[in-house]
């Protein structure tokens, strides 16, 4: 009985060691296929209030150890915004005759978009190395890059251990700060925080649960409550992925 218990000490030791740290790498293969969908809410006062979320999906066309190409289609978009006293409702679901004409007039500029082929190439730490949308459709590649989330680094992660990333977004500069708080067999849980500045300031702060072994980013939660022009403008988004 003794030494029975001694070699399962000796195995949960082991066991508990192995978990330790995690190296966070994007693993796809070729012919994989993700859906993300992302909801997104803003509100600046009295000014401004939308409601978006936006479906997107990835093939995975190639990947080596260190590189992947992501052929993406945004599949769906939903709208609902006031502003000024103009409120917008949009599903591009809905045919002509179910929209108003607030709706058909973001149908005319959201189309061309949902029949563009976003083509993103990267490496397994996650940085985008090239992007391009066959027709180039303005726009089209920003809101392909929201799924970006996050880029990996390159030493081992433990529980506690932290991370930065910046990242450039029309005129602002973020600096993200990435905190590990668990490993488990199968997911990794990361605390975001970060600073926002340039033509806008703020904080953002939110979780990320990343599947260890393929290294995508299961579910994103961030919210920024950033200051523009003298208004505050918060933001807060869901993005949850799927591998089918």
């Amino acid at each position: 009985m003794k030494k029975l218990l001694i070699l399962i000490v000796i195995a949960f030791t082991i066991n508990t060691n192995a978990q330790e740290s995690t190296l966070l790498r994007l693993n796809y293969k070729k012919g994989d296929v993700y859906v993300t969908t992302m909801s997104m809410s803003q509100e600046m006062g009295d000014m401004m209030s939308m409601d978006m979320s936006i479906k997107m999906t990835a093939n995975i066309t190639a990947s080596t150890a260190d590189t992947f190409v992501s052929v993406m289609k945004i599949s769906g978009v939903t709208m609902d915004m006031s502003q000024g006293g103009m409120t917008i409702n949009y599903d591009s679901s809905k045919s002509d005759e179910d929209l108003d004409a607030s709706g058909k007039m973001m149908k005319a500029q959201m189309e061309p978009m949902l029949k563009a082929v976003i083509t993103l190439k990267g490496n397994s730490l996650g940085e985008i190395t090239e992007t391009s949308v066959e027709p180039n459709i303005p726009g089209t590649s920003d809101l392909a890059n929201q799924s970006n989330n996050v880029v990996y680094p390159k030493k081992a992660l433990r529980v506690g251990d932290t991370w930065t990333m910046n990242k450039k977004d029309k005129g602002m500069s973020i600096d993200f700060i990435y905190k590990v708080t668990s490993i488990t067999r199968t997911n990794v849980l990361l605390d975001v925080a970060g600073k926002v500045s340039g033509n806008a300031t703020g904080t953002v702060k939110g979780t990320m649960d990343i599947d260890k072994n393929s290294g995508v980013p299961l579910t994103a939660k961030i919210d920024m409550d950033l200051t523009t022009q003298g208004q505050v403008l918060t933001t807060k988004m869901v993005a949850t992925t799927s591998k089918q």
